[in-house]
């Protein structure tokens, strides 16, 4: 038999089973993003909750395609209830949209989470000066 992290065949996929042990259910929220030479650009987000650890990367890409969005990468921000385990989807909207007016403000928010490619790499973003 092969150890998890052994099986686990991406960084999200260790990332979400790191996060699921440390912490049970939870909610995710995402906000996918397009990416052109120095320009993050957030497109859309959304949550859903995770309550197993048995999550592909390929599941997520498929969810992510009923956006109708083309993405180039996506940050995830796990949060919990205050007793533990998902959100209410009331306080899960409210926190969506505080952490929304986060990011537009500053794009290095994306980094608070955990950011990956279209191929479920971990990624980040680094503040650039252009001359």
């Amino acid at each position: 038999m092969t150890p998890m992290s052994e099986a686990l065949d991406n960084e999200f996929e260790q990332w979400l089973a790191q996060v699921f042990a440390a912490s049970g259910a939870f909610t995710a929220f995402v906000i996918l993003v397009e990416i052109a030479g120095t320009r993050v650009t957030p497109l859309c987000s959304t949550y859903f909750n995770v309550i197993g650890d048995e999550v592909a990367w390929s599941e997520i890409v498929t969810m992510f395609a009923g956006s109708g969005r083309a993405w180039d990468g996506a940050a995830f921000f796990p949060v919990t209830a205050d007793g533990g385990g998902p959100l209410d989807d009331g306080n899960a909207r409210l926190r969506l949209r505080a952490l929304e007016s986060r990011v537009a403000q500053d794009r290095l928010v994306l980094n608070q989470g955990r950011f990956f490619d279209t191929w479920g790499r971990r990624m980040r973003i680094d503040e650039v000066t252009i001359q």
